[in-house]
């Protein structure tokens, strides 16, 4: 190092050395995939295993939000962005009461931050919290994979190094593809959000909701009842709402009978519905539009999608795996398509004929993502007036 070198800099980057090493994760981890590939890499957070549905999202911010997002129950979330934790964590940006992802994979995990208002470092937050992460692995090549054999189970492990163990507990987890995963991260009580004084009131049916869809409503004069993902018909219409909201959540819409049958009913009430993702699935199964397991899902907060009436494009914020059938839709007499995924033209929105009800993929609560669709609580609101 030469002579001249700043005595301050030299000090700046050996107490950043120290503490990197001093911080750093130590234990090697592995992840082994359905198909046998392996990847090796370190490990952060709790010291364990965990087990899910690998899943890759494109998003360069807002991490807190999206693990703590419950339509990610029973994935393992691959953050395609190189660094994760650099600003730490702040309560009360979370979108539920915890984290909501079985494990994390990531390439560069920062055990420090520089964010003033974060009240947490995100490993802390993780050790706190039981989650499992292996950093430090090859993120570029396992997305690559992912996108040429598809969605699919992996384990990820920092205390057990046997390659063959892992295969043997990873074959008993069980696909994506049929399980019911809305009663692991619904309320199991109804509550209310908002201001009790508000002229408008809006059931919302937890299927998963996240805590920013809840405060749009609550911005735009409603007053919230969330009700457990189960709720009937007669739940909902004893608090005598202007309308329903069917939010997001985890898992396959196809074995939810009891949810298809309750919007159904809500449907034939002539009740103003607004469906969000896993709720735009299950209001397309109660007007007999089939859903499937889509090859890869869309997860990030930059998705082009179409809106059909205006003709404008919007970026969006996405996190699903299944889609509802557009060949089907098409030839519905009851629904019409309302936005269009610019990317592989898939269903993004559809629309009831001759009712209030519409739904769309995408997060329009937009946390993380951009607030190019927040109109669509604007429309929902108008509904419940007019």
């Amino acid at each position: 190092m030469p002579r001249h070198y700043p005595f301050f800099l030299i000090y700046f980057a050996l107490s950043n050395a120290l503490s990197t090493m001093k911080y750093a994760p130590k234990s090697p981890a592995i992840l082994v995939l359905e198909d046998g590939t392996v990847f090796h890499g370190k490990s952060a957070g709790k010291v364990g295993t965990a087990t899910g549905e690998v899943c890759f999202n494109t998003g360069m911010t807002g991490y807190q939000e999206v693990f703590t997002d419950p339509s990610y129950k029973g994935q393992l979330l691959l953050a395609t962005n190189v660094h994760i934790g650099n600003y730490g964590i702040k309560y009360d940006e979370s979108e539920s009461d915890s984290l909501k992802i079985a494990g994390l994979i990531c390439r560069n995990f920062s055990l420090q931050y520089s964010r003033k208002q974060a009240d947490t470092s995100l490993n802390d937050y993780f050790v706190e919290q039981n989650m499992v992460v292996i950093c430090d692995v090859d993120t570029r090549a396992l997305v690559r994979h992912i996108r040429d054999k598809g969605a699919m189970n992996a384990i990820i492990s920092s205390d057990i190094a046997d390659v063959a163990k892992l295969k043997e507990m990873l074959s008993k987890v069980p696909s994506m593809a049929g399980l019911e995963l809305s009663s692991t991260v619904s309320t199991e009580k109804p509550y209310f959000f908002g201001n009790p004084e508000a002229k408008l009131k809006v059931a919302v049916l937890d299927e998963g909701v996240k805590t920013n869809t809840l405060r749009c409503l609550a911005d735009r004069g409603c007053y919230v009842q969330v009700f457990p993902f189960n709720a009937s018909y007669n739940d909902i219409k004893a608090w005598n709402p202007n309308g329903v909201l069917v939010s997001n959540g985890p898992g396959d819409p196809a074995v939810m009978p009891q949810v298809v049958q309750t919007v159904k009913d809500i449907l034939a009430a002539e009740l103003p519905v607004f469906g969000i993702c896993l709720g735009h699935q299950l209001l397309a199964e109660a007007c007999g539009i089939p859903t499937f397991k889509m090859f890869n899902g869309h997860r990030g907060i930059n998705h082009p999608v179409k809106n059909m009436n205006s003709g404008h494009s919007e970026v969006t914020s996405q996190n699903h795996g299944f889609a509802i059938s557009r060949e089907a839709v098409e030839k519905s007499p009851i629904l019409e398509i309302t936005h269009v995924n610019l990317n592989d033209n898939s269903v993004e929105g559809i629309k009831v004929k001759n009712k209030k009800a519409f739904s769309v993929q995408y997060h329009p609560e937009s946390a993380p993502g951009p607030d190019d669709s927040r109109y669509l609580f604007d429309d929902f609101v108008k509904s419940l007036v007019n």
